[in-house]
Formats: C-alpha cells, sequence, structure tokens
C-alpha cells in the first residue's frame, strides 16, 4: 500500500474535454468519468431532467503520486476558475500500484 492524491471534479459536461486535455498533459491519464451527475452547490441545484445532454454535470476521479499534486492543480484551477465547477483533493491508500498495470 502507499500514499497517492485522490481527484475529484464536478463540472459541466461542455468542460469535459479542456479538464481531460490538462490532466493528461501533467501525467494523470488514468481516470473515470461519470456522466449525467446530479449536485447542489452554491449556485443551487445543478440538474436536467431534459433529454439535452450539454447541459449535464460529469463527475472525474483521478489518482496521482502526492508530490505531481502542483502540477495538476496548476492545470484544472484555470479552467474551473472561468467556467465553474469544483475540485475536492484528498490523500488515500492504493492497494495496488497504478505502475504495475502491464503485470494485470
Amino acid at each position: 500500500m502507499h500514499l497517492v492524491k485522490r481527484i475529484e471534479i464536478v463540472s459541466d459536461s461542455v468542460e469535459l474535454a479542456k479538464l481531460l486535455e490538462s490532466l493528461d498533459k501533467v501525467g494523470v491519464s488514468s481516470y473515470t468519468v461519470i456522466r449525467n451527475v446530479a449536485s447542489k452547490g452554491i449556485r443551487g441545484t445543478a440538474f436536467d431532467d431534459s433529454a439535452v445532454t450539454m447541459l449535464d454535470n460529469v463527475y472525474v476521479i483521478a489518482f496521482c503520486p502526492p508530490e505531481d499534486i502542483k502540477p495538476v492543480v496548476e492545470a484544472i484551477r484555470p479552467i474551473l476558475n472561468k467556467f465553474g465547477g469544483s475540485c475536492w483533493i484528498s490523500e488515500v491508500m492504493e492497494i495496488r500500484s497504478t505502475r504495475c498495470v502491464a503485470s494485470l
């Protein structure tokens, strides 16, 4: 087991490509995206009952080594500040190393 940083982002789906591109550029190439997420924050409830998916929220979860978190924050902060969204970073224990993917 070892410590990693968990990055959780909730944003509108329109900004998803920018967020994922930013994560890729700083070396966070493994992530999970959950689409059509309902949320409530300081701007109120954000969910859409219509068939228009461009207005949906997305939830992105990714992990990186603790020493790599500063470039991640520097990459995604401008997107969140400009377009909205929230990001949380926490320290968690990983029980399997992501560096050993080839052995699976």
